[in-house]
């Protein structure tokens, strides 16, 4: 197999990477342990599965980053952007996926691309020596053998924390005389019409009663894994009531942007919300409502819900522990492990978190590993797009003054405009100097930027020439 760049992984980081390497004209080989050997999140075994959120979040690519990282991709010819909005489901502003059509369109183009061969295996430990070019991305489910194995190399304790899955309701036993279709103020975003989320309201004593019955409800016990941190942006749900009676009214039940035709005038005290999850609009994501309630407790509490009295669950939600490396400090610019760098690390095992964040690490792990297998040299992304912003925040964001990586501070991060390098105006009313735009001037700035700098990265034909 000499020639040939192995990636291990066949979720969104490692289908992308794989993809990128491919149509670079490079063979590759696309290991995947499923079905051979399940994970405890996953269900089938088809590229690039989503086990948490069938959503990508926001693609607004003006005003929001995660839109921007969006296009970004699409102009990268992103295998992941590219199924995405062939499956594209009502979400307001959201990009949210029919599962299956998702991972079919991405598993039928990866199957059927002459330069990918597919081989079903789990790679216990690390890859052979003879691999010589090898992208890791196996995700936050890294086989226990593996992570073993990375770990003895670096010398490092991985960090880890727990990623909750929110339940699934079947359509049909959701009562719509009770609830309604709308999404907050009325916004239409892609595939959708401004009535893309189902919202189930509550009054003050109901509130208040749902969260008593949640903090009472039994959790699963962590056990081995005690002590473990959640990551801030996928907070199990109880997590965030155990913060304060209201703060579920702030987070993922805040009935600001909604009108219940139901009781016209009277406005919800908190809204549950649920989002299409298939294609069909038979099953419905409960928005936020990621949680480690025992199974038969989560049926119990939830349907305590107005309008999910009689709740069927096609999935209830579950508990799974996620691991990353220390990144700025074990990997080097390109993503290469400083200890080994014929491995490559891609996706959420580098401590980025999000689907889109996982995927966009792994187009840049590809073109890295296919520039190179080409013998030339590719420069990274710039720093003001966002593939460039997200890159810098895992190789070289968090570094301490001394130039080693700081592992306290390193955290999974979504992509947002806070990674960006700032802009500054050339010149500023009544002659006072340079400026800097504020709120959603600067963040449209950023965007223009963001796109334009791209544009000059992609129009690089022929690559930086190698030393």
């Amino acid at each position: 197999m000499a020639g040939k760049v192995h990636v291990i992984g066949g979720g969104l980081a490692g289908s992308e990477a794989a993809w990128q390497i491919a149509q670079a004209g490079v063979a590759v080989v696309l290991h995947e342990m499923r079905p051979v050997r399940q994970t405890d999140a996953h269900q089938t075994g088809a590229f690039a599965e989503l086990v948490c959120s069938n959503s990508f979040r926001s693609d607004e690519w003006e005003t929001n980053a995660v839109g921007l990282l969006h296009e970004e991709m699409r102009r990268a010819a992103s295998l992941i952007m590219a199924a995405a909005d062939a499956n594209k489901l009502p979400a307001g502003g959201a990009l949210a996926v029919d599962r299956e059509g998702f991972a079919a369109d991405v598993s039928r183009a990866l199957e059927a691309h002459p330069s990918i061969e597919i081989s079903r295996e789990e790679i216990a430990g690390l890859p052979p020596a003879a691999w010589d070019s090898v992208i890791v991305a196996t995700g936050p489910l890294t086989s226990p053998a593996l992570a073993r194995a990375i770990q003895a190399l670096t010398g490092e304790d991985q960090l880890a924390f727990f990623d909750a899955i929110a339940p699934i309701v079947h359509h049909e036993s959701i009562d719509m005389s009770v609830c309604w279709r709308q999404s907050r103020y009325d916004k239409a975003g892609p595939g959708g019409g401004g009535a893309d989320y189902i919202n189930c309201p509550l009054d003050k004593s109901q509130y208040e009663a749902f969260i008593a019955g949640l903090l009472a409800a039994d959790k699963t016990a962590f056990k081995a894994f005690e002590g473990t941190p959640y990551f801030e942006g996928c907070l199990p749900i109880e997590v965030m009531a155990e913060r304060g009676a209201e703060t579920l009214r702030y987070g993922p039940m805040k009935p600001v942007g909604l009108s219940n035709p139901h009781r016209p005038g009277v406005k919800p005290y908190a809204v549950v919300q649920l989002r299409q999850d298939n294609a069909l609009g038979t099953l419905w994501n409960m928005v936020g409502f990621q949680t480690k309630l025992k199974h038969g407790e989560q049926a119990r509490v939830f349907r305590s819900l107005p309008g999910l009295e009689q709740a069927e669950f096609a999935r209830l939600g579950g508990l799974h522990r996620n691991t990353f490396l220390n990144s700025p400090k074990l990997l080097d610019a390109t993503l290469r492990l400083k200890a080994d760098t014929r491995l490559r690390f891609a996706g959420q095992i580098t401590g980025v978190e999000g689907y889109i964040e996982s995927a966009a690490i792994g187009l840049i792990a590809g073109r890295f590993a296919a520039s190179e297998r080409l013998h030339r040299k590719l420069a990274p992304p710039p720093p003001t797009t966002a593939l460039g912003a997200l890159l810098d925040h895992i190789t070289g964001g968090h570094l301490s003054a001394d130039g080693e990586g700081n592992a306290r501070s390193f955290q999974p991060m979504n992509v947002n405009f806070g990674l960006f390098p700032d802009i500054v105006a050339p010149t500023a009313p009544r002659g006072k100097g340079t400026r800097s735009p504020k709120g959603f001037e600067r963040k449209r700035a950023l965007a223009a930027r963001a796109l334009a700098d791209l544009e000059i990265w992609l129009a690089r034909k022929e690559p930086i020439a190698a030393e």
